[in-house]
């Protein structure tokens, strides 16, 4: 019976295979959800998704696959999905009293769904209390924030005594969608892949193998100690900044305070449009303080991974030619600039936050793609976990 939901998983592109839903199937046989809907999709996204990144795609595939039922009546149900006989009835008894199953059983539920129908059709405003509209505080079986043993939440954020029949609360999931725009949670999370872990500095960290070990060996308690793990990798960050990158600042103050909080050894540097013969740190200091990118390239060894993050979207002559730049005169392109970049750092990465369907309408996008061997990913989190990839 849950064939189809696996099916709709896998064309919605959730990456699940047969070995996850044989496993989620065991635990259903195993009895680890019983008459529990939420219990239900729990389980399922337990054992079928390995990655938080698919949490939208899962919720939005769960949601198609049983979409609907809340309308159906008991036989609907049963004849649709051929499910056992008590299955529907245990579920509108869960956690329920025994007064409050004798309560329940005296309606009905397919009773209690064409009671609803008809208050559907009959009320024309907002009712506060009482025991027969649907409204908010009383004890009529439909509405939120009232109790009746037997009843339809409508419209609840939470539920409050845990014995509605049936939970219409629209549940959204959206913000992991692993083609979304990054915020700066979503952003360190791909970050983090990019780590190497070495051990460097004072020995002031208790190794307790070793120290078990030592003491084992001497007869007395040795303690052993050893360098801290720190995220060993070295990373320079350019920023194109102004002009089109405008609508692009918020995710790009993303980008910065999640590199910064991920990376001990960064660097980060502006740049406007293309790389040329100067970057700067500060931008309201960007024409009296400005760093040669000549010694960038001598100062910052191969050993750091470069990223470029620009929307690349410029005319062709600033890429190309000798002062095409909008706002000085560069005597080098800056297609010499960011070869020389590449050729310095091998890791190297530009990310670019216009959808990637649109690249290929921009030529100046298309030239420093090829600048970079391909090395050029969108801004989001799928994107930046295939760049990561690539720097590794």
């Amino acid at each position: 019976m849950f064939a189809p939901f696996f099916q709709t998983l896998r064309r919605t592109g959730v990456p699940v295979t047969l070995r996850e839903y044989l496993d989620f199937l065991q635990g259903m046989q195993a009895g680890l959800v019983t008459y529990d809907v939420t219990g239900f999709y729990h389980l399922a996204r337990t054992a079928m998704i390995k990655d938080e990144r698919h949490y939208d795609r899962f919720d939005r595939a769960f949601a198609e696959t049983f979409a609907g039922l809340e309308a159906l009546t008991a036989q609907d149900i049963l004849a649709a999905l051929d499910l056992p006989a008590d299955w529907l009835a245990k579920l509108t008894e869960a956690d329920l009293s025994p007064e409050d199953r004798a309560a329940l059983a005296a309606l009905g539920f397919d009773q209690l769904l064409d009671t609803l129908r008809q208050r559907l059709a009959e009320q024309d405003a907002r009712h506060q209390g009482g025991a027969k509209w649907i409204g908010t505080a009383g004890t009529s079986p439909f509405g939120a924030h009232g109790y009746n043993p037997a009843g339809v939440r409508i419209g609840q954020d939470a539920s409050r005594h845990q014995r509605a029949v049936k939970v219409w609360d629209r549940r959204e999931f959206r913000n992991l969608d692993d083609h979304a725009e990054l915020g700066t949670r979503t952003i360190k999370m791909a970050l983090r892949r990019l780590r190497h872990w070495a051990r460097a500095g004072a020995a002031d960290e208790l190794d307790l193998d070793q120290t078990i070990r030592a003491t084992a060996d001497h007869g007395w308690l040795d303690l052993q100690t050893r360098p801290e793990r720190r995220n060993a990798v070295k990373v320079l960050l350019f920023l194109d900044t102004g002009g089109s990158m405008d609508p692009h600042v918020r995710v790009m103050s993303d980008l910065f305070s999640a590199a910064r909080a991920e990376f001990r050894h960064m660097r980060a540097f502006y740049f406007h449009n293309c790389l040329y013969d100067g970057v700067w740190r500060d931008n309201q200091r960007r024409w009296s303080d400005q760093t040669a990118t000549l010694d960038l390239l001598r100062s910052y060894g191969a050993d750091y991974k470069a990223i470029f993050v620009g929307d690349a979207t410029m005319s062709p002559y600033e890429v190309l030619h000798p002062g095409g730049a909008n706002e000085h005169w560069n005597p080098e392109s800056g297609q010499t600039w960011l070869t020389r970049a590449t050729t310095q750092w091998p890791h190297h990465l530009w990310i670019n936050p216009v959808p990637q369907d649109h690249w290929p309408l921009t030529h100046s996008i298309r030239l420093i793609r090829e600048i970079f061997d391909g090395n050029m990913v969108p801004m989001t989190l799928d994107g930046i976990s295939r760049g990561v990839r690539m720097l590794r």
